[in-house]
């Protein structure tokens, strides 16, 4: 991504920086732009700005099916079955309050997966994870470190049915809902997943540890030991756009462990 796109996305992130009024004046604005974006980093303070994450530890990654290929459109049977067992699934009393299951949305292919808790009441109506205004700020999240919903990232959700009034999940709901969650994960295979918010998190990682205490760290989901690393829920940031920064640092802490994990791999987001 150059240099003023991401400028860009970090303004639509809400995160501003100080530039000096001299250069504001004498810069044209896209220019000053620029200068906002890359001074973040420098006006920061040596522990916010984007560590080296230790190394994930070494483990045979799962085998991958490259671009192109599904023999006999097995992947492609195997997305349809799930996505027919979402719409028709009865596991928990959600169904009787939903519109519809919703299952995700991008890149089956994609190299990350950004996990949510829940539908809310657009996605139940439209049938599409992260919609509306926490959507959008999703998107802007996403931009900001060169991944996009519809070309490298697949978006998913613990559940695939609305709680009522957006109430938290219940423990049966999840425990009936995580084993299509984990067939998602097994058909895209990621390199990275990307867990948001407090209850995506906790539900994920079987902990009731607060958000602040398991942001920063990489962790390892399921059979297939994804790495998994944690932060804010964009519907938490709207309501707390002071906490916008440390999400921006957490997508560095993210995109440092997926360098550090696709090292040789061009990083589009995308297998190769």
């Amino acid at each position: 991504m150059d240099r003023a796109a991401r400028a860009e996305y970090l303004q639509a992130l809400g995160i501003d920086v100080w530039v000096p009024r001299a250069e504001r004046a004498a810069w044209p604005s896209a220019r000053a732009a620029v200068a906002s974006a890359d001074a973040l980093e420098a006006a920061s303070p040596p522990e916010a700005r984007e560590a080296t994450p230790p190394a994930p530890e070494a483990r045979e990654p799962p085998p991958r099916a490259q671009e192109g290929q599904d023999p006999g459109g097995w992947a492609a049977e195997r997305w349809e079955a799930l996505r027919d067992e979402v719409l028709r699934c009865t596991r928990c009393a959600l169904h009787a309050t939903r519109t519809q299951g919703v299952l995700g949305v991008g890149n089956p292919r994609a190299e990350w997966m950004v996990i949510g808790e829940a539908p809310g009441a657009e996605e139940d109506r439209r049938g599409e994870p992260f919609v509306g205004r926490a959507g959008q700020l999703l998107d802007a999240m996403l931009r900001a470190i060169g991944l996009s919903r519809t070309q490298n990232v697949y978006i998913a959700n613990v559940l695939k049915s609305r709680p009522p009034n957006n109430r938290d999940p219940r423990p049966e709901e999840v425990t009936a809902c995580i084993p299509y969650l984990q067939r998602q994960i097994e058909l895209v295979r990621p390199r990275l997943l990307l867990a948001v918010g407090r209850i995506a998190a906790q539900n994920l990682l079987g902990t009731e540890e607060s958000l602040s205490r398991l942001r920063g760290r990489v962790y390892r989901f399921g059979e297939l030991n994804t790495p998994l690393v944690v932060t804010y829920h964009p519907a938490y940031l709207l309501r707390n756009p002071a906490d916008k920064r440390k999400a921006w640092e957490d997508l560095k802490f993210a995109r440092s462990v997926f360098r550090q994990l696709t090292a040789g791999v061009p990083e589009d987001g995308n297998r190769s």
